[in-house]
Parts: structure tokens; C-alpha cells; sequence
């Protein structure tokens, strides 16, 4: 089933609904940009917004969301937020502190999705239990991890109780992660896309152009709408309003299969961000 409009959902295993598109706010400062960018997302019908602990702007993000849910009259269980807890909180009872110090930034009473950020060796089994300690508390809608590797994922599940249901990972067409994807698959969890874009990288790639100008659309809606029909959830960064906008306008069209397999034969397992298995952060 491939998203129908911006509000359309997946439904995680465990029965909650999440948007197939959102926004990322990845080394957006806090400031006036960060807070009018979620919430003019918001306004213009975007209902996923996702930040992390690291990012140092859950706050701003916060504020955002809250002028946002005013200006499109909408209640806060309209809206799907996501965080993350940081490499330096992996432990349990400093994970259960690390969502509260987010939730308390944020100005909430809970989020939707809370994603171990990256699987540091001997640390992310102690933040798993804490994890699942918060969902089956209520305080979670729904757990999962960020970055992890095949490996990893089967590592923690030999142990944990809940499965997670979300592996938001590095993927554009130049990482396809297929494997992982298909693991991923098989598991019933979803995978979620990190710099969909390549951070810009492939914004003047000539296979790309050639396939937007087909569609007359842009190069970052034709990646954007390869995400989607691949079944994979997307997030977008952007602090511009027109390109808020741009990003989400990719339901007014299709792909053909050949286009889908020409974006893939873009694939170099090329990433711009760190290798999950070799980070030292």
C-alpha cells in the first residue's frame, strides 16, 4: 500500500499508525528557523516530526509543536513525535532519565517513538530494557533503535522481550540497504530512512534529472517518492518553507517499476554518515 496523501500511515506490529513522511530536524539549531520550520511542517499537514537528545534543539522543536498544533487546530494525539537517546545515557536507569529530560524539553506528556540512536558494544541491551520498561509503562506508543546493522538487531532480540518496531537507518539511492531492509521485513519492523537525500549529495545526479524531468517534479520528490513505494518511512530535512512544502508534494504521481530499478542500480553502499559498525562517539 503506497502512501495516498501526507497524513496516510503504517501501522508499526504492535497496532500503532505512522505517517509514512515527516520531518527531520538533524543540525537544525535552536532558534527561530528550527521552531518555524515544525511548525509550519504542521501547518502544511505534516504529522511526524523527529529530533533527537544529540541534536540539542528539543526545545525549539517543542515550541514548534505547540504553535503548530494551534495554527492547524489540531490535538496533540494528531501528532507522531519522535527522539532519541544519546550514546553517553546507554544504561538503564540513565536511559529512563534521558526520556524524561527529552519529554520535559519537549513540553510533553509522551512520545510516540523513542529510538536507541546507536548501538555502542555492551551498552544498548541495558537501554533496550529501559526501553521496554517505558512501553509496557504506557509512556511510549512505540520503541525501536537507529542505525542498527543485521547483526545487531539479532544480537538484542536473542535477549529482549519486546521486538522493536522501528530501525531508522542511513538510506538513499546510493545506500539501498536492501538486506537490512529485507531482514527487517521478515521481522515486522519498518524500516525508517535517515538523509533520504544523501544530504543533497544526489540533487544533480543526471539519472536522477532525467527521471524528474519525466515526472516535471524534482529530484528530491523523485527520491522521496522511491522511499515511500519501497515501503520505506521518510524524513525530510528542511528549514525553508517552499521546500517543506516541495518535499511533500509527492502523491500526485507514480514511478514506473523501471524507474524503481533504475534509482536502485544507483546503489555504492556509499554513506555520508558514520558506519554503525565503526563509530567512536
Amino acid at each position: 500500500m503506497v502512501a495516498k496523501n501526507l497524513q496516510d500511515t503504517t501501522t508499526l506490529y504492535n497496532g500503532v499508525k505512522m505517517p509514512w513522511f515527516g520531518l527531520g530536524v538533524f543540525k537544525v539549531e535552536e532558534g527561530p528557523d528550527l521552531v518555524n520550520a515544525v511548525k509550519t511542517a504542521i501547518k502544511h499537514g505534516y504529522r511526524s516530526i523527529d529530533t533527537a537528545a544529540i541534536y540539542g534543539n528539543e526545545e525549539g522543536v517543542g515550541q514548534g509543536i505547540r504553535e503548530g498544533l494551534k495554527e492547524a487546530g489540531i490535538s496533540r494525539d494528531e501528532l507522531f513525535v519522535t527522539s532519541k537517546v544519546w550514546n553517553d545515557d546507554l544504561g538503564y536507569e540513565s536511559t529512563l532519565e534521558a526520556y524524561e529530560t527529552s519529554l520535559k524539553k519537549l513540553g510533553l506528556d509522551y512520545l510516540d517513538l523513542y529510538l536507541i540512536h546507536w548501538p555502542v558494544e555492551g551498552k544498548y541491551k541495558d537501554a533496550w530494557r529501559a526501553l521496554e520498561t517505558l512501553y509496557k509503562d504506557g509512556r511510549v506508543k512505540a520503541i525501536g533503535m537507529s542505525n542498527f546493522q543485521i547483526h545487531h538487531l539479532e544480537d538484542l532480540m536473542k535477549d529482549a522481550e519486546v521486538k522493536p518496531m522501528i530501525n531508522q537507518v542511513e538510506c538513499h539511492p546510493r545506500l539501498t540497504q536492501k538486506d537490512l531492509k529485507s531482514f527487517c521485513q521478515e521481522h515486522g519492523i519498518q524500516l525508517e530512512a535517515w538523509s533520504p537525500l544523501m544530504q543533497g549529495q544526489l540533487l544533480d545526479n543526471p539519472e536522477l534529472k532525467e527521471i524528474a524531468n519525466k515526472y516535471d517534479k524534482s529530484i528530491a520528490q523523485i527520491i522521496l517518492r522511491w522511499d515511500l513505494q519501497n515501503g520505506i518511512v521518510t524524513i525530510p530535512k528542511s528549514t525553508k518553507e517552499h521546500r517543506i512544502v516541495e518535499n511533500a508534494s509527492i502523491f500526485d504521481f507514480e514511478l514506473t517499476s523501471e524507474d524503481m530499478e533504475q534509482i536502485d542500480s544507483l546503489n555504492q553502499d556509499h554513506r555520508v554518515g558514520p558506519d554503525p559498525d565503526n563509530f567512536d562517539f
